[in-house]
């Protein structure tokens, strides 16, 4: 670890808090300079975007990389080798890197990768640390009656009661050196305490846990672990690892598919009343069972654009910088769901709550 540059590796389930908690890493980095790593899934590159305009010395735009549109763990060669390879070849070498990965992505393939010859030699992962959402786990979106789904699979073999959700948030616990319990400030002292416990009860193995409040955690806890998690790789198993070496498979390799997931981006026009249209989107997210919108907004007569970040039905919405005279001004979102989203239905309400016209001319 010591002449190797150390890379944190920043995991957890979609509208966690990873962006935020990197942006207040990034405003106390005392004098490290900080590379970035940022996937999303979806074109639309608002978490790139975001960090870029956080205004923070440790992380210039050009140590800033953004892989969009497709997720790391399922395109290791072509993406995060020649990623990597680009920093550790820089005439300016970084003093540690941060992966962001998609909220869809499992962390095992990526955290395996830094093993690779040329790669290992170079970098170590300093830590694995998985963000969670604490309301969303207090409102019981992964806190599931295990006795009772395990009488339902018992009375009707064919069904399958783990949904790829469920799977993702084991399988980023599995691969994590710290858990923060994100968003403790909008829960109770009892309501966290059982969040912890449904945490700890999922865990196939055991880590470190915090709560943080807004993303809010020292750069002296998030960086310096010194793990070198690539080198115990072999105890963070996934889930779908776990499964099948517990039916005597253990050569299958399971491929990580994102069919079960649908992304799109909705553009639209100018927005009137900022305030009505956060209020309809919850509406529209919760009618619709959107896991997840973000994107940028133009606020009629505002010279700043508006953030919007959703997550299920509790939306967030704030102003962080100007535009630019060199970027067009537009409202553009991406909306993320499970398969299934009736994407023209969600794209025709979503622009009439911009323009209530629309709907009734559709």
């Amino acid at each position: 670890m010591k002449t190797k540059i150390p890379v944190t590796v920043i995991t957890g389930f979609l509208g966690a808090g990873k962006t935020t908690m990197i942006r207040n890493l990034l405003m106390q980095a005392e004098g490290r300079r900080i590379a970035l790593v940022i996937n999303e899934f979806g074109d639309l590159g608002v978490d790139g975007d975001l960090l870029k305009s956080c205004g923070a010395q440790a992380c210039r735009d050009d140590d800033i990389i953004e892989l969009t549109n497709g997720c790391i763990c399922c395109t290791v060669a072509d993406d995060f080798i020649p990623t990597m390879e680009k920093l550790i070849d820089s005439d300016a070498l970084p003093d540690h890197i941060v992966i962001e990965t998609s909220g869809l992505a499992l962390p095992q393939p990526l955290i395996a990768a830094f093993n690779w010859p040329g790669i290992r030699e170079r970098v170590s992962v300093d830590g694995v640390i998985t963000v969670v959402d604490s309301p969303a786990v207090a409102a019981g979106r992964f806190a599931d009656d295990h006795a009772r789904l395990e009488r339902e699979r018992r009375a009707d073999e064919a069904l399958d009661h783990e949904s790829p959700l469920e799977e993702l948030f084991e399988d980023q616990l599995s691969a994590a050196d710290l858990v923060i319990l994100n968003k403790a400030d909008l829960l109770h002292s009892g309501a966290m305490a059982q969040v912890r416990d449904a945490v700890l009860a999922r865990a196939p193995r055991s880590f470190k846990l915090i709560e943080a409040h807004q993303g809010s955690v020292p750069a002296t806890v998030l960086l310096g672990l010194g793990v070198g998690s690539e080198q115990d790789i072999a105890n963070r198993k996934s889930h779908h690892q776990r499964q099948h070496e517990g039916a005597g498979d253990e050569d299958h390799d399971h491929d990580h598919d994102h069919d079960e997931f649908d992304s799109f981006i909705v553009e639209l026009t100018t927005l009137q009343d900022p305030a009505a249209f956060v209020m309809a989107l919850e509406a529209l997210i919760e009618a619709h069972d959107i896991l997840r919108v973000k994107g940028f907004v133009d606020v009629a007569g505002k010279p700043m654009r508006m953030v919007v970040q959703a997550v299920g039905s509790r939306v967030d919405s704030y102003f962080d910088r100007p535009w630019s005279s060199a970027e067009t001004r537009a409202t553009r979102l991406v909306v993320i769901g499970e398969k299934g989203l009736d994407r023209a239905v969600i794209q025709r309400e979503i622009a009439a709550l911009i323009a209530p016209e629309a709907l009734g001319a559709a």
